[in-house]
């Protein structure tokens, strides 16, 4: 005889679990401690199995006779409900734990031990407030690049440009994560390349703000990466050379003695031979570099090989790391903001900085100035240089 509620309701517990019986397979199993469970009993390649459809009265009569039908629908189609059941259970937890949010924090956790803590806050709130509350679910290897770009289309909408470009970038490195520890086969981010709107870029980005020529020097200071890395990073506001010219810089080129580095003409631009005169502050970095890469013939030599010098994209690496997008600075940066704020607030003479820079200066017969020239101005002009920078890191 079918089960009702009235006769449910009132099943009181026994010693011994005991069964109310419905029909097509389901019955109600109570329990010593009182608790109601729905079964479903069936049979499926001449075994006798049982299927949990829930506790009463959470799952009423009704729903539990609606799920016994669902799986003898399954049977009817000649397919294990338990089975099933565990086959649904395995491919939901495998797309949680392979979800982009999963992989994200995961990919996250292990850049944080190379990235400023700031960095590592900055880019996990830009995923969790763009990224997440829309993809953060989906398995990583089931996005598409239209389903990104609609989500990157949000942060667009807002005038946020340059955020939706760094999050597109951000979102290419989780990708390309998930390729690498086989939980993806392709990065659909760099299908996207000219699918959003295009940043406004100038010419080798510069920071020429007192204010945040202090910050960036408080960032450089505080770089957690390579020692090597953070030393360069350090000298290069400090000598304002081109970014090949630093990395490529080799100790026997250093006198300490004097406090100058004498750059050979096959390494400039120009061809020509240059001298860097070394502030206090540039002597210092060096003297603290040395110990560390004094057996190579590089300053600043590869991780790889001290035969090599570090690779052109080193500094820029860097910067990113830490967040200094490439609209903020560049490598040749340094150089801008040299130029702009020794003329324009330290007002020192326009040749003295040309000079300096290894730009191509002019004598009025059309030759070209010696690399001695104007020495004793041009050492005057990069300590004060270096004293102006220290003044700003430690401003508060």
């Amino acid at each position: 005889m079918p089960l009702t509620d009235t006769a449910i309701r009132r099943a009181k517990a026994q010693k011994k679990p005991h069964k109310m019986f419905d029909s097509g397979g389901l019955f109600l199993l109570v329990t010593p401690t009182g608790g109601k469970w729905w079964r479903f009993k069936y049979r499926f390649n001449n075994k006798e199995k049982l299927l949990s459809l829930g506790t009463y009265p959470d799952v009423s009569l009704k729903d539990a006779r609606d799920r016994r039908d669902q799986e003898r629908k399954k049977l009817a189609s000649n397919v294990d409900p338990a089975a099933n059941r565990k086959a649904v259970k395995a491919a939901w937890a495998d797309n949680q734990a392979n979800s982009l949010e999963v992989v994200a924090r995961e990919w996250i956790c292990k850049q944080s031990a190379i990235w400023a803590a700031s960095n590592t806050k900055k880019i996990t709130g830009q995923l969790e407030l763009n990224i997440f509350p829309w993809l953060g679910d989906h398995p990583i290897a089931d996005i598409t690049a239209p389903e990104l770009l609609s989500v990157l289309r949000r942060t667009e909408a807002r005038g946020a440009i340059h955020t939706a470009h760094k999050i597109l970038q951000t979102c290419g490195q989780i990708f390309r994560y998930a390729i690498a520890t086989g939980r993806a086969m392709r990065d659909p981010a760099a299908d996207l390349r000219g699918a959003l709107q295009p940043m406004k870029s100038g010419h080798f980005a510069a920071v020429t703000d007192p204010k945040a020529i202090g910050s960036l020097l408080r960032i450089l200071q505080d770089y957690q990466g390579s020692v090597i890395v953070r030393c360069a990073l350090r000298l290069a506001p400090l000598v304002f050379v081109r970014p090949g010219e630093l990395r490529k810089a080799e100790w026997k080129e250093i006198n300490f003695e004097k406090a100058e580095w004498s750059i050979p003409a096959e390494r400039m631009k120009m061809r020509e031979p240059h001298l860097v005169p070394l502030s206090r502050q540039a002597i210092e970095i060096l003297k603290e570099l040395h110990p560390m890469s004094g057996r190579s013939a590089y300053l600043f030599p590869s991780p790889r090989s001290n035969q090599k010098p570090m690779s052109d994209n080193a500094i820029l690496s860097a910067l990113r790391r830490m967040d200094i997008s490439k609209d903020e600075m560049t490598g040749h940066g340094f150089r801008a903001m040299a130029r702009t704020v020794l003329d324009e607030v330290l007002h020192v003479r326009p040749d003295y900085i040309e000079h300096q820079l290894a730009h191509a200066v002019r004598d009025p017969n059309g030759r070209a100035y010696n690399r001695t020239a104007h020495l004793p101005e041009r050492r005057k002009m990069m300590q004060k240089w270096s004293d102006y920078l220290d003044k700003l890191k430690k401003a508060k």
